[in-house]
This record gives structure tokens, sequence and C-alpha cells, in this order.
């Protein structure tokens, strides 16, 4: 990447980037959505529920900016679903500045669930963000610019009983941001990797009563603390790569 007559100094700027989340109809994405939305970004979610897309896309429209945010339900546990987001992306994006890697399944220990169970979460959780990941490369990669952001998890390194097959694919978004990062940098590729700590979502056990209250005694986050530390990292300038954020609820000692 030819820096020569880029601004090292200058804070990137969000407006008109062209930005996919996945996992973006619900709690983390979906904070992100909104947020990076309000900056001028245009955004396309992915989900795999239509009734959340259509939740999220409604909520954008709500909010005066349904022409900053298009969506998709795709399935990222496949191929054909994840090349059918990127063929989404070149058609109403025309570009992918900054692909956030986020979509999930929560899974339990070895003694939940069967082989086609495994290997969907493994699928979902990891092998679609390297997948994701590839297809967002070759399209940033001929710019000189772009940032990956893969959401991963405090269970990479907390690795709590009870939770084995989701703490494995944690550990494998770790590993592979690490890695990744040595091998696109030169690209003029950003990557960074968001590990949060309990944060109030679908995906937490708890009802939502009993999340709030957490969230006012500190012991867990909002999603809306994620989107805005990811929103951070994005627009840092160009000299400057935040590799790896950590955040915890302020009482949850780990």
């Amino acid at each position: 990447m030819n820096t020569a007559d880029l601004d090292l100094n200058t804070p990137a700027q969000l407006n008109g980037m062209g930005v996919m989340i996945t996992g973006g109809t619900t709690g983390i994405g979906r904070a992100t959505a909104i947020l990076l939305a309000q900056k001028g970004a245009d955004v396309l979610i992915v989900g795999n529920s239509q009734d959340h897309l259509d939740d999220t896309l409604n909520s954008m429209q709500q909010a005066g900016l349904q022409s900053r945010c298009t969506g998709i339900k795709a399935d990222l546990a496949t191929a054909d679903g994840i090349q059918q987001i990127f063929t989404k992306a070149d058609e109403v994006l025309g570009k992918v500045d900054v692909l956030i890697n986020n979509a999930a399944l929560a899974h339990q220990d070895v003694n939940d669930g069967n082989y086609e169970d495994w290997e969907r979460v493994i699928k979902t959780n990891l092998l679609g963000y390297i997948a994701c990941t590839s297809y967002a490369v070759d399209r940033m990669a001929p710019n000189g610019r772009g940032h990956i952001v893969n959401v991963g998890s405090m269970s990479a390194d907390v690795r709590e009983k009870g939770s084995s097959v989701y703490v494995a694919t944690k550990a494998g978004i770790q590993g592979f941001s690490e890695a990744l990062r040595k091998e696109i940098n030169e690209q003029g590729i950003k990557v960074t990797l968001i590990e949060p700590g309990a944060v109030g979502t679908d995906m937490q056990p708890a009802a939502p009563e009993e999340q709030q209250q957490k969230q006012k005694d500190l012991e867990m986050l909002t999603a809306e603390d994620i989107a805005a530390a990811i929103v951070y990292a994005l627009e840092q300038p160009l000299r400057c790569d935040v590799v790896e954020l950590k955040l915890r609820p302020h009482l949850q000692i780990i």
C-alpha cells in the first residue's frame, strides 16, 4: 500500500464506508449496525431469522436510517449462504470496506447435542469467520485498505467449565485473528479482535429483567458498550491498529 498521499494522523471517516455485519439483527451486531448507520456508513446486516431481520430494519426505518441499511437472511454454516451474502454486498454496497464477523451460536459441552449440532456451531462460529474473511479480503486487497473486526469472547481465555464446544470456537477465533493480522497487514488491511465479558443479549440464559439488573449492578455490559468499542477501533487513523480489545463489566472479576 502506498501511503505517501494519505494523512496518517486523521481519524478514519465512517461516512460512506461499506460495512457488512454478520449476526447483525440482534445484540452486539444490531447495536453496532445502528451506531455505524448513525455515523453515515452503509451497512449490510446478515441474520438467520427473518423476524429479527425485519424488526431491525423496521427500527432503522423509524430512526430515519433506512437509506443506510440493507439486510439479508442467510445461513452462514453453508458455503452457499456465504456466497449469497457477498453477492448481495456487491449488489447493494458495491464494496466491502469493513467486515464485522459477529454471528455466533451458543452451545454447552461435549455431552450436549450430537455431531450435527457441533458441526453447525463450529461452521457458524469459526468456519463462517474464516470464509467471510477470505471473501472480504478479496474485495479489500485491490484497494489497499480494509478492516476486519472479529467479535470473540472472554471464553477464549477463561475456558469455563460446561461450555467446551463454544470455548473451542472462541479460542479458534483468537488464534485465527492473531495469525490473520500477520498475513494481511501488508495489504493495508487491519485486523481487530474484540473479546467481551458478560453482555446483555439474547444469548444469555438470564431473563431480560435479570440482565438489566446486572447491568445496573456493574456485573454485565450492554450491547451498546461493545458497539462503541468497535467504532473506536474503526475510527483510528491509518497508522494505528487496535489489535485486541478486552472489555469486562467492572465487577466481573475473572
